[in-house]
């Protein structure tokens, strides 16, 4: 049963339901990749791996260039996008085995009870076998898919979730870890076909009311326990015969294949009449990796930006961010809006008629998606911490971006103008000593301490600029 609390807050979101007929509330569609890069993409710069589907769909929509992910890896960044809360103070801040509680409130948590049939594919990470955490216990009518990370490693596992229960597959995997992680000597079902069959169901099954489906792929990511044939597909498809090293073929294969099936989404929402009504929204859960045999200076997966994943520069947490709603949100635009997904659940709740929780630190960017930038809140700052390798620090504060690669908010901070010096080359920190006071401030201000989470590892050597 829900703890008191989490019922009063339901019942707060019943009580400011707007009055919309359910045909006038859009469908909600949430596609988050796993470790695509901001230069992955067609319309992002991308030369080499085609994105055809995702390039039109930025063609018949918004493409955001100033848009953040939560964190700079997997579990804090779908925590940050799930409660609209920035991790100075989300519940989990970094990579574990640590569950959401039944106090914790989700987006989908919030706009359930606006009349929205609510379903879940993919990697959730926020919450284990038998615990609270679980998507079913945090508003998901409906769950297929990896509840640990380390699971989601294995792109053909012996078992997949779901709802509650586990889902036998056919794949072979000696020496399975203790959450399903490993590598299968026989392959037979690959677990992304099998994630996106079960999302077009959902699709199929709730075409006639409103629904959000919060798709949560897991490729391109690795299976870290492959190795340097981490890069699990069954073909490489149209890169097959490249010149190229087998993890590229894999991780562009993978990222086509994402494409493709951004497109079949797509065809599905025109089939069933409800194109026009659904808003759906295309990102990354953090910059892109180097595992599983990937280099990602091989496709220049960050572009134009330093640093890659478990990094604070802004090739780790500035990620590609497509929105279409046609008919609503502009064709072939680009918004320099700067977001987060801390927004997005004061967002989903607005586009459902409903009201967030209060205390949030997201801000509804739903004006900025329709062009209406007089009417869009702007952040005072955006807030970032790791606690691997030593820990890190970062502020977006306007148009500069202050990082500390250590979790001590007195040590030395670098400062980048990142509107003229994107790839943050230039440290001008000496030359802003009060911009830099602000910065050290505002980190202050936003770090909570918790017992759960403690800094670990040694400090890595500094990034290199590109």
């Amino acid at each position: 049963m829900r703890k008191l609390p989490l019922l009063l807050a339901f019942c707060f979101a019943l009580l400011f339901t707007t009055t919309l007929p359910a045909a006038e509330k859009p469908n909600i569609i949430y596609v988050m990749a796993d470790d695509l890069g901001y230069g992955d993409l067609g319309c992002y710069g991308q030369k080499r791996i085609k994105t055809p589907h995702l390039d039109k769909m930025a063609a018949e929509g918004t493409r955001f260039t100033q848009f953040y992910a939560g964190s700079t890896v997997c579990a804090p960044s779908r925590c940050v996008l799930m409660t609209g809360l920035h991790l100075g103070h989300c519940y989990i801040r970094g990579n574990g085995k640590i569950n959401l509680r039944p106090s914790d409130v989700t987006v989908a948590e919030v706009i359930k009870p606006a009349g929205y049939a609510t379903g879940l594919f993919g990697k959730w990470g926020l919450g284990h076998e038998g615990s609270g955490g679980m998507p079913t216990r945090q508003g998901f009518d409906e769950f297929f898919g990896y509840l640990d990370q380390h699971h989601a490693h294995n792109y053909y596992p012996t078992f997949l979730i779901k709802n509650e229960q586990r889902v036998k597959l056919p794949n072979v995997v000696p020496k399975e870890g203790e959450w399903g992680q490993g590598v299968a000597t026989k392959k037979v079902q690959y677990s992304h076909d099998l994630i996106m069959q079960e999302a077009m169901r959902f699709v199929d099954a709730h075409a006639s009311e409103p629904f959000f489906l919060y798709l949560a792929l897991t490729p391109p990511h690795a299976n870290n326990e492959a190795r340097s044939k981490g890069m699990e597909i069954p073909d490489y498809g149209l890169y097959k015969n490249k010149d190229w090293p087998e993890a590229q073929k894999g991780t562009a294969a993978m990222i086509s294949r994402i494409d493709s099936d951004m497109g079949a989404l797509l065809a599905k929402l025109k089939k069933h009449g409800i194109d026009k009504n659904t808003i759906v929204f295309f990102t990354s859960d953090n910059g892109p990796h180097a595992e599983g045999g990937n280099d990602p200076h091989f496709f220049d997966s960050n572009g134009p930006l330093r640093g890659i994943k478990r990094a604070l520069y802004e090739g780790g947490i500035r990620v590609p961010f497509i929105v279409r709603w046609p008919g609503h949100v502009p064709a072939g635009k680009t918004s320099d809006h700067i977001g987060s997904f801390v927004d997005f659940l004061p967002t989903a709740a607005e586009l459902a008629g409903t009201k967030p929780p209060q205390n949030l630190d997201g801000l509804s960017f739903l004006p900025a998606c329709l062009s209406e930038t007089k009417k869009q809140k702007q952040h005072d700052f955006l807030f970032w911490e790791f606690y691997e390798q030593g820990g890190r620090r970062a502020v977006r504060m306007g148009d500069w971006k202050g990082v500390i690669n250590s979790f001590d908010i007195t040590g030395e901070m670098e400062l980048y103008d990142v509107t003229k010096d994107i790839g943050e080359a230039n440290n001008v920190a000496a030359a802003h000593p009060a911009l830099v006071a602000r910065i050290r401030a505002a980190m202050r201000k936003s770090h909570v301490p918790s017992k759960l989470w403690q800094v670990r590892g040694k400090a890595k050597k500094r990034v290199k600029v590109k």
